[in-house]
Order: structure tokens, then sequence, then C-alpha cells
């Protein structure tokens, strides 16, 4: 029995990038295999990108593989959002497959990951390893997203990095799509991935990587990722964290008494800040002093907040400090304490 995959690629001046993009689904193991479809958004694109579709749209056909477009002819770009769900919408495949028309799936891709998602049930995300290129470019970040075990796919989900498998990976049912409700379509610098994985998690979703690289992920300065401010992400990362941990607790530490972890406690809302009982650093300088918060609207200083050594801290703990930056120094102490991820300490970094 054949199930339908559908490729879901959003795309803007996509030129420079469909033919090797395509290239590389056209010759997907699966295809023959399972039935796969192409679904596009061309987002009021200004370049040849639509005639470039035509042409592909032949081709495709020659492997009984159907290419469907659906064109913004606004003459308005609506944003990565809008065309990731206009793509969905003239889809038919009971698996979606998600795709940046910059980026490169690698043969077994889609076959893999169905495979997969068949087995470990419906409420996953399935995403996969990647390649990086440049090779030099975001190497902490492609480190960390690659080595993250099982388990922490579905913790460190409030760091800086985003979603714990990059959206180019994604791969799901259709179910989940429409239990989310697609993606938000508020337009450009908004994090849509984000607020869908954890829209996703709010559910009861989970996460699962597939440990073998699926997909060439390119780095370059026009990605829509760099529209992003990362204050919008530190604000969505923020309310998940409260809503998820913070506001269950009764107190706990703030781990990085400098400027990150003085940012996050600014951040909280007033309830939660009354509940941080100390900052805890390995800066002798810092240790044994008080951290006094100012409040703005009152302009008067709070009570103030004592520094101790990570070794006196107690659980549970929000963890401010970058990671991978210390030669790993910071991640012996962390070791040291024999604490568990994810009910002991919280990554936020």
């Amino acid at each position: 029995m054949y199930v339908l995959q559908s490729v879901i690629i959003p795309i803007f001046n996509g030129s420079h990038w469909i033919d090797n993009c395509f290239e590389h689904i056209f010759v997907q193991t699966c295809i023959g295999k399972l039935a796969v479809e192409i679904c596009i958004c061309d987002d009021s694109s200004t370049d040849n990108t639509l005639e470039l579709l035509y042409k592909w749209e032949k081709i495709f056909s020659k492997k009984n593989v159907r290419l469907n477009v659906f064109q913004n002819s606004s003459g308005k770009p609506s944003g990565v959002g809008y065309a990731k769900n206009r793509a969905v919408e003239i889809s038919t495949g009971e698996y979606l497959c998600f795709q940046d028309v910059d980026d490169v799936m690698l043969p077994n891709r889609i076959l893999q990951q169905y495979n997969i998602t068949k087995d470990i049930g419906d409420n996953h995300i399935v995403g996969s390893k990647f390649k990086r290129i440049p090779e030099n470019s975001t190497v902490r970040y492609t480190s960390w997203a690659n080595n993250l075990t099982n388990e922490q796919l579905n913790i460190q989900i409030y760091t800086a990095n985003g979603p714990t498998v990059i959206m180019p990976t994604w791969f799901l049912k259709r179910a989940i799509f429409d239990s989310v409700g697609g993606f938000s379509e508020a337009g450009k610098g908004t994090p849509e991935d984000l607020i869908f994985f954890y829209k996703h998690l709010d559910l009861g979703g989970k996460i699962y990587r597939v440990n073998e690289t699926l997909l060439i992920y390119n780095y370059h300065m026009h990605a829509t990722t760099h529209t992003i401010h990362e204050d919008t992400i530190w604000a969505l990362r923020m309310v998940q964290l409260e809503t998820d941990k913070i506001n269950n607790w009764k107190t706990f530490t703030i781990w990085n008494a400098g400027k990150q972890g003085r940012k996050f406690y600014k951040s909280l809302s007033s309830e939660n800040q009354s509940k941080v009982i100390a900052m805890c650093d390995v800066d002798q300088s810092k240790i044994g002093r008080f951290y006094t918060p100012y409040d703005q609207t009152r302009r008067t200083n709070c009570t103030p907040i004592q520094i101790v050594h990570f070794k006196d801290t107690k659980p549970p703990i929000v963890i401010c400090v970058k990671m991978d930056l210390t030669n790993g120094e910071f991640e012996e102490n962390l070791k040291s304490l024999h604490m568990k991820e994810g009910s002991d300490y919280i990554y936020f970094s």
C-alpha cells in the first residue's frame, strides 16, 4: 500500500538554489517505493523561480511525481510561515517532509524518516543529523544539535539554539500539523518554527532524531533566520520555561551572576523573581557578595540575592552559562554535582 509523502518547500527568490535542491529530491531512493509529491509556495518571487518550477514540474513527471505550486501573486511576500501553510494546504500526503530550498536532502532521507516515524509512533517530530556548509560555520551549534541524546532532544528546549532538531529536517504526520494549527503567519522576524515546536510539545508531542546525516544545511547571510531578533527568541523561551517549570517551583537558583544571569532574573515575572534564593558562580570576586536588583517602576532596590560558589548551590537550577566555551571546565563543574538534567537543572543559555 502506498502512503503519500509530501515534500513541503517555501520559496522566495530561490532561483539560485532550486536546481541543486530538486536534483537531490529527484534521486531519492524512496521514489518508486513510496508515492511522493513536492508542494511549493512561491511567495511573490521576483526572479525566475516560477520558470524553474515549471521546468522541474516536467522533469518530475517523468518519475510520476507531482510538483504542485501555489503562487502568492499579490506582489508582497507574506513570510515563511505563510508559505509553509499554503504549501501544506495544496498537499495530500499523510506525512509531511519539510525542506528549505537552500538546503539539500541526501538520497535516503525520506525513506529513512518514514520508516522511523512508522516505528516510534504518531506523536513525534522526527529530525536528523546534518552536515553544515561551509564546514567552518556555526561549529558549536552543529556539534550541539548533532550530539544531543534522544532524552536531551526533549529537555534542552529552552536554549538560544532553538528547536533541538532543525526545521529543514522535520518529518511528521499531517495530524501533528493539524493539531498544532499550522505555522504562525505573523511575517518577517517571526520564529515560526520555534512557535510550532513549543505548541507541539505543549500538546504532549515528542522529538526524535535519526542518527544519520540526511541533510546538507547551508549557512549564508541571506537565510531567513538572520531576520529574527534575539530578543524575540528570548521572550518566547522565557514564557515557555516559566510555564513548563518555574511556575511550579517553590525556589530555585540561577547559575551565572554575570550579565546573562542578571538579564534572566530581570526577565522573570515578579512572582518568580521572589523564588530566586541564590545565584552561583565560579568567579571568586563575586562569591560571597550580593546582587541587588533595582525596581525601575518603584525606583527602589529589591531584596539582595546572595552569590554562592557553585558547589554550595541547591537545585533546581537554571543554567545561564553557554556550553562549550570554557574548554570543558564548566561541564566538569556541573558533572561534579551529580545532578540530573531536566529535574535538578535546566539549560537556558
